[in-house]
């Protein structure tokens, strides 16, 4: 099998015929036109002017950080062999390694992008060693700036920033006293997709290209339900394939595998995207109802305008327009959040947004998937707010389709309290950590969520954005009141008042229709009752 290869675009591979990448024949092994050249080239110049490249200086700086990494690593597990009794010599054997993955292991990753690492261990040294001892040894090193531990998340990572650079780091230890320094885990999944496809490079180019059109349209966030690194690059491993010779222009351990023949609970998945090294897993078990449909309108928004592109219609940068998340809706839900200082706002976030995918699951489930959650991948903040705090936000919309429905209710006031109890049985929680959830209408967004810090008027809104307006409005609304409730807490200091407000959404007669690759306009009626 031919890895990495540096054939030319446009020459003839008259090998590839007698490949075969993946459990499947490819779909097409045609070469590209000369216009296809032509337009792959303007392609990768567009990725280039767009900043997607790090400079030498800054890979630089990546490889000196992950060996000063490296090191304290390893001081750290001879710390540990020292105080648990060990002979010198296990002492001085004590080792440690690291290994990178993700966008960086695949050679894809751009200027700030984080560094995802993983740490190899002896077998006694665990967990609880790692989030204890370990980060209190980087809490006191100047370098390191933005800790934030997260122990409860499904793989418990430790973030942080190194010399300004996001290291997200892992920790796993093995059944040996003693890590070699050859230790190999090269059958990863980034090492498996390398040797999977059949062009290296037209792999890199393609992914960084859908990476960028995913972040811009709102759709890269794992956590919140979409889809994150590896997820793009399975699906771009996966596309190599099946035309190999396209441009980007077009051991058994007895470990549980992603089987839903076998495992009930993987026949609940609603987007599968498997990792081809063992144990074989689904990727993507985040993805909801609600996301998947707002992926697959953005995937159609995309073909739309790449079709366009091929009709010299449009030019690149249509594809990579940013979406309008603020004006795609007409009713969200706001989660504020607030903590004491910095510190415990770190911690308190990473719990919060961990969770906020449950926010949606539980909103499928108590209205039977018949009101739709969007929720944003990005954080906001006010920076004119002096106490530390950030915002996430959701937007709902009715689902389509629906007959017969006029007045129909979704109420989800029991709901987001129910989501608001969990999130306070935070195990780490400490005083002034709070939550706040409130509906706010697209009128009624603070301006903080605009690039600008101004709301755009309905006329300067795309014509695409200003198709199918809602008739309906609001029955009975108030404006937002989370400073009123903050301040209210402060005052009276209580430990766990009842918001101020509840939700509680109505739904009158359909009428929503797509309005293009902005957003989709929608009628549900929104509620506030004290």
């Amino acid at each position: 099998m031919v890895v990495g290869s540096r054939t030319p675009i446009g020459s003839p591979q008259p090998s590839q015929s007698s490949k075969k990448y993946g459990i499947t024949q490819p779909i097409s092994l045609a070469g590209p036109t000369d216009v296809v050249i032509q337009r792959n080239a303007e392609l990768e110049k567009f990725l280039v002017d767009s900043g997607l490249y790090e400079s030498k200086e800054e890979a630089a700086k990546r490889e000196e950080v992950l060996g000063r990494i490296s090191l304290i690593m390893k001081d750290w597990v001879k710390q540990l062999t020292r105080q648990r009794g060990y002979s010198d010599q296990m002492v001085e054997e004590a080792n440690a390694v690291i290994f990178t993955f993700g966008s960086y292991c695949l050679g894809v990753r751009g200027p700030g992008a984080d560094i995802d690492t993983l740490c190899v261990g002896p077998s006694y040294v665990n967990r609880e060693d790692f989030f204890i001892i370990l980060q209190n040894t980087l809490a006191e090193m100047e370098e390191v700036t933005e800790l934030q531990p997260v122990p409860d998340a499904h793989v418990p990572v430790m973030k942080f920033k190194f010399q300004g650079i996001s290291i997200d780091l892992l920790y796993a230890s093995i059944s040996l006293l003693v890590v070699p320094d050859d230790f190999d885990i090269s059958h990863g999944v980034a090492d498996q997709i390398l040797k999977l496809v059949p062009n290296v490079e037209h792999f890199r180019t393609t992914l960084r290209c859908l990476k960028f059109w995913a972040k811009r349209r709102g759709i890269y966030s794992n956590v919140t339900g979409f889809l994150g690194g590896v997820n793009w690059a399975l699906l771009v491993a996966r596309g190599c394939q099946l035309y190999p010779n396209a441009v980007p222009n077009t051991d058994e351990l007895g470990l549980t595998e992603w089987d839903p023949w076998k495992n009930p609970r993987d026949q609940l998945h609603h987007m599968p995207i498997i990792t081809p090294a063992y144990p074989c897993m689904n990727s993507s078990y985040n993805v909801s109802l609600s996301t998947l449909r707002v992926m697959m309108e953005q995937f159609k928004c995309g073909n739309r305008t790449c079709q366009e592109i091929e009709l010299n219609k449009a030019q690149w940068r249509a594809l990579f327009e940013p979406y309008l998340f603020f004006e795609a809706y007409k009713n969200y839900l706001q989660v504020y959040i607030v903590a004491s200082d910095a510190d415990d706002l770190l911690i308190w976030k990473g719990w919060v947004e961990l969770r906020l995918r449950q926010l949606t699951l539980k909103i499928e489930r108590d209205t039977n998937g018949m009101l739709q959650c969007h929720p944003c991948p990005n954080e906001y903040a006010d920076t004119s707010k002096q106490f530390p705090h950030c915002a996430f936000f959701m937007g709902l919309q009715r689902k389509e389709g629906l007959s017969g429905q006029e007045g129909q209710q979704f109420d989800i006031r029991g709901t987001v309290e129910e989501f608001r109890q969990e999130i306070h049985a935070y195990t780490f929680w400490k005083p002034g950590m709070e939550i706040f959830i409130s509906h706010v209408r697209r009128k009624q967004l603070p301006v903080f969520v605009f690039p600008d810090g101004n709301k755009r008027s309905q006329s300067s809104r795309p014509l695409s954005q200003q198709a199918g307006r809602i008739s309906e409005d609001f029955s009975r609304s108030q404006p937002g009141s989370t400073e009123r409730q903050i301040k209210r807490k402060r005052d009276d200091r209580l430990e766990d008042p009842k918001p101020e407000k509840r939700v509680s959404l109505e739904a009158n007669s359909p009428e929503s229709s797509t309005n293009g690759c902005g957003g989709r306009s929608h009628t549900a009626l929104v509620k506030q009752l004290n």
